[in-house]
């Protein structure tokens, strides 16, 4: 069995249709927030979505500030003319989908969680010892979060005076044995932030314990100049390319 783990598409649909074309076959489809926010498509993207086999769909700060459920002026400028001119845009059937959605759930014995277990929507999992006092935030033997944009292992404190989280850098194509217990995040469909502007997804295997990690590439300058004729910020467009 494999199940599709992807995470921050934000409005990108190149990008998230290159995943699905480069993933193959798989089973079921766990998405672990951010629809929307940031990129030029976002009902494309969600109609796309709730298309996917036995999906799983949470949701994520963007998506939620575009519903009204977060105030947007917690965002930074550009951001919040994003989730902004998301709002005049997704269809009453769109923002239904979204608000059927939650930031955290359990399925098949692995915790799912936007942000952190600790905090769904907002905290950041970005340095070893954030991550370490999440551990004793969820009682399974995984949690697999997004909103970061960067893919990483978190392995839990070992030993009485252990402090901090073991940290695993996981590699494009290569299959890594998970553990209990962990926290795993593919990294980001729409939006990467690790330096690398190839969209991050990877799938998982409930049976083996299997982590299997990809990038592909698809046709960054297309949906960059997509952006600019909407008027959507410069600055978003820019980071596609970068990669951070």
């Amino acid at each position: 069995m494999k199940i599709l783990v992807i995470s921050d598409i934000h409005a990108n649909l190149l990008a998230l249709e290159a995943v699905l074309c480069d993933a193959g076959s798989f089973n079921a489809v766990w998405f672990l927030g951010d629809l929307v926010g940031y990129g030029p498509d976002p009902n494309e993207c969600i109609a796309l979505v709730r298309e996917l086999p036995n999906l799983t769909c949470l949701l994520g700060n963007h998506d939620a500030a575009v519903l009204g459920m977060i105030d947007s002026d917690a965002f930074n400028a550009e951001a919040r003319l994003s989730v902004e001119w998301t709002r005049k845009r997704i269809t009453p059937d769109n923002a239904h989908f979204l608000q059927s959605c939650v930031p955290k759930m359990s399925v098949q014995g692995v915790t799912l969680a936007h942000g952190s277990p600790r905090t769904p929507i907002w905290e950041y999992l970005l340095d070893t010892n954030t991550a370490a006092v999440n551990f004793a935030h969820f009682e399974d033997d995984f949690c697999f979060v997004g909103h970061t944009h960067v893919p990483v292992i978190f392995e839990a404190p070992s030993g009485p005076y252990a402090f901090t989280a073991g940290l695993i850098i996981p590699q494009p194509n290569n299959t890594h044995q998970l553990q209990p217990r962990m926290i795993v995040n593919p990294g980001s469909v729409g939006q990467p932030r690790d330096r690398d502007p190839r969209a991050a997804y990877a799938l998982f295997d409930p049976n083996a314990l299997t982590w299997e990690y990809h990038r592909v590439a698809y046709d960054v300058s297309s949906v960059q100049q997509h952006m600019r004729d909407l008027g959507l910020p410069e600055r978003h467009a820019l980071r596609l390319s970068a990669g951070w």
